[in-house]
């Protein structure tokens, strides 16, 4: 019995393994193949594509959002923002979310014709103190809602979207600069993914779907 034992332990241990889904498998998500009776099966990549026609977007930085220059850790306030020289910091972030918002959604021409009403809620990014030791997450949220561009009509929203990313630190964030990968950089390409993903909606039928991969630009692969 202690015979068969052990090289029956060993393909229990092997079988938990291939399910425990290790690193390169979960990484696997847009061409996952699945053994299903002896056949090979590619899953489809899920497609989201644009449902409206964006005619303007509005964006709001309320004057009541607290601004914080401190060099510390983790000031506590609203609007922390380093990526520029020090000026008018609410003007800045309506800057970067202005050339996200554009950047997200200048290919979004079909459908129905809405505009599209962004408020900042919080711009956290990080300090010179974080940044240039351990790093952190530029922690940007924003309340969005969708109206109909004709009618007024609430489409979508209002609702709250977390948009954060990570912020580089320490000799990772100075290589980044030097490579032109700016702060400012990273967190305009991140709300410009995000809102584009979120006026996007999934597309399911296979033939629309390779429709969409033929236009890139119009779709976001999740």
């Amino acid at each position: 019995m202690k015979t068969l034992l052990f090289p029956m332990l060993a393909v229990v241990l092997a079988l938990s393994a291939c399910a425990g889904g290790g690193p390169d498998v979960m990484r696997a998500d847009r061409q996952l193949t699945l053994a299903t009776q002896g056949q090979a099966q590619v899953a489809t990549p899920q497609v989201r594509s644009a449902q409206y026609d964006v005619e303007d977007i509005r964006i709001s930085v309320p004057s009541k959002l607290r601004v914080s220059e401190a060099n510390m850790f983790y000031p506590v306030a609203d609007i922390v923002w380093r990526g520029e020289p020090m000026g008018n910091r609410h003007a800045q972030v309506m800057s970067i979310f202005k050339e996200a918002m554009d950047r997200g959604t200048y290919t979004m021409a079909t459908g129905r014709k809405v505009v599209v009403d962004v408020e900042v809620t919080r711009f956290h990014s990080v300090t010179e103190k974080t940044r240039y030791t351990v790093g952190g997450t530029h922690s940007m949220h924003f309340n969005l809602t969708v109206t109909d561009a004709t009618t007024g009509e609430v489409l979508d929203g209002p609702r709250a979207i977390v948009a954060d990313t990570k912020a580089a630190g320490g000799a990772q964030a100075v290589a980044e600069e030097q490579m032109g990968r700016t702060q400012r950089v990273v967190v305009v390409e991140r709300l410009a993914n995000v809102i584009r993903a979120e006026l996007s909606a999934r597309v399911t039928d296979p033939m629309l779907i390779s429709q969409a991969l033929a236009r890139p630009s119009d779709v976001t692969l999740r």
